[in-house]
């Protein structure tokens, strides 16, 4: 108890006194969980999209598979790109090894599938409701795709907030594939690691209390532009 009192204080305590380790590490897990959340949005979205809108051979293994890609292990994932990227591997000449680069390919492989996933359904239900209306005004089924992007767009920002999400929690392929350097890829999940093996529980603990407040205050902030882009919307219908 006296533990979780004292990482509180200390929490409150980097916060307030915006400690150059705190913000600099915080920065890098916001641009990197970011980045992967943009990217893994274009792929993750677009093939949905593609799979509800689409008649593609094999579209339901396609779709069991993005389901099964939700469970991947990171550790694995992070494996896998350390081998790809390290000097004896095919994409070595990207030179992404121990870089901010690495990390966000890493995270962007681990959410698109729960972006895919999440987002399929959704757009497979507006597909069904638009599809026969848009086919008779002579849309193409790249237009279909768009649309019922667009018209989803709400539901899918929350899908968008559950990867970010999984993204900035992310600890075990970013370790592997970043390196957890200080001053270059230390992000808040790797020191909360570092500072637990270390046995500096309390400190590591105050890290976490601040990744859940950063984690909740981005999550209301997307909630609230949400609801406002939804009550805009209403007065204009």
């Amino acid at each position: 108890m006296n533990e979780t009192i004292d990482s509180i204080l200390i929490a409150f305590s980097l916060i307030i006194n915006q400690e150059d380790y705190l913000i600099e590490i915080v920065i890098l897990s916001l641009r990197v969980s970011f980045l992967a959340t943009f990217y893994a949005s274009i792929l993750g979205l677009s093939l949905a999209a593609l799979l509800a809108v689409f008649r593609i051979p094999g579209r339901f293994i396609m779709v069991g598979m993005i389901n099964g890609f939700l469970g991947l292990p990171p550790v694995v994932v992070g494996l896998f790109l350390y081998l790809m990227l390290s000097n004896n591997g095919p994409l070595n000449f990207l030179e992404l090894l121990y870089t901010p680069g690495a990390m966000i390919l890493a995270q962007t492989i681990l959410i698109t599938p729960v972006i895919a996933a999440l987002s399929y359904e959704i757009l497979k239900n507006a597909n069904e409701e638009y599809f026969d209306q848009l086919t008779t005004l002579g849309a193409s089924k790249i237009v279909i795709c768009r649309t019922i992007l667009w018209e989803s767009r709400y539901s899918l920002s929350t899908v968008v907030v559950a990867g970010f999400g999984r993204a900035i929690g992310e600890v075990g392929a970013v370790m592997i594939v970043g390196g957890n350097i200080n001053h270059l890829t230390r992000v808040m999940t790797t020191a909360i690691a570092l500072e637990t093996s270390k046995g500096n529980l309390t400190f590591a603990l105050a890290l976490g209390i601040i990744l859940i407040f950063i984690s909740l205050v981005i999550n209301f902030i997307l909630i609230g532009l949400k609801q406002k882009a939804g009550l805009v919307e209403g007065k204009k219908l």
